[in-house]
């Protein structure tokens, strides 16, 4: 047995018509679409990665060489 579903909306005062019943409705649907989270973009692959090839210039000097590989 499942257990009864808890209204989302109550109306505390007044007598509202089946009508402004409804624009409430979609404006709380609206505003609830509008704050979930996006998926983040599924990436490719690293190798297809174009900021790779954005980097700092290599400085000259001993051991220049064994640093460019370094991850920074």
């Amino acid at each position: 047995m499942s257990a009864p579903e808890t209204p989302l909306l109550r109306v505390v005062r007044g007598n509202p018509s089946d009508a402004e019943l409804a624009a409430l409705t979609a404006v709380v649907a609206a505003a609830a679409v509008a704050r979930a989270p996006e998926p983040a973009p599924k990436r490719e692959s690293w190798w297809a990665d174009k900021a790779a090839l954005v980097r700092a210039p290599l400085a000259p000097g001993e051991g220049a060489w064994r640093a460019s590989a370094l991850p920074r």
